[in-house]
């Protein structure tokens, strides 16, 4: 099977309501580009993977897996990055939030050659109160100790280079801070204005406990993993009689532990 040239990954939890319209707009948005979507289900009660797995029955680009006890986003994301098999790989919240309709604009913008990481900007919010409080809270703080130079690194909507988001180091709430993580590695990022939609069916899982509190004890993590953080240094092997030098690069996958997928 040929690969794709991009793989999108889903994580969702209790979003029967909402995953249908989202994949039938991915459809749309992206008509002439070759793509997969991997949905990971975090252990929903709603009946999402079942939706997940009829439309897998009739969509070949559709990889759905699931979780039997809840793992959280940044495992899903991590693990299905780790199934994709697309050379970029596109994220988006499985609430629906998240416009479709903008990964043609940042996937152009991604594969112009010069960055490693384009993230989307929501520039007017459609949340309530406290979840647009908690975010513009931490992302100022997040500014000032991580300055990142990326004023919503809390957007759903990224695009990023596979390789890249492979070699970052794991660990839980790792998505919320990509844009970091990637500049620790000597990547770059950029910021590209999206839409925000109102949630569609549901209810959000985030709260200000495990946003807000949360994310102030991940960055001090993420600061001390940028202050112990040293680029790759070239390494380079001895030169055989044909002038090639031998190669000193693992490509070995990491180890997963793979979600549970659905029979076609």
């Amino acid at each position: 099977m040929t690969a794709p040239l991009l793989s999108i990954l889903i994580p969702a939890k209790d979003e029967a309501g909402n995953l249908a319209t989202l994949l039938d707009e991915i459809s749309a948005a992206l008509p002439d580009t070759d793509y997969e979507i991997l949905v990971v289900d975090d252990a929903s009660s709603d009946g999402s993977w079942e939706l997940l797995c009829r439309r897998a029955e009739s969509d070949a680009r559709l990889r759905p897996f699931r979780h039997a006890e809840s793992a959280g986003q940044s495992t899903a994301i991590w693990q299905a990055a780790h199934a994709a098999r697309g050379d970029w790989l596109a994220t988006l919240d499985g609430d629906g939030q998240n416009d479709p309709a903008d990964l043609p604009r940042l996937f152009e913008r991604a594969r112009r050659g010069d960055v490693t990481l384009v993230t989307g900007q929501r520039t007017k919010r459609r949340d309530d109160w406290l979840r647009r409080l908690s975010s513009r809270i931490a992302n100022d703080i997040r500014a000032t100790l991580l300055n990142d130079a990326t004023p919503d690194t809390g957007c759903g909507i990224k695009i990023i280079q596979r390789h890249a988001f492979l070699a970052l180091p794991y660990f839980d709430h790792m998505h919320r801070f990509l844009p970091a993580l990637i500049q620790m590695q000597g990547g770059r990022c950029v910021s590209v204005p999206v839409n925000h939609r109102s949630r569609g069916a549901g209810r959000s899982h985030y709260g200000l406990n495990n946003r807000l509190w949360a994310g102030l004890v991940d960055m001090a993590g993420v600061m001390w993993l940028r202050k112990r953080s040293r680029l790759p240094a070239p390494l380079e092997g001895l030169r055989d009689r044909s002038g090639l030098v031998e190669a000193a690069v693992d490509d070995a996958p990491h180890p997963i532990t793979p979600a549970e997928g659905c029979t076609r």
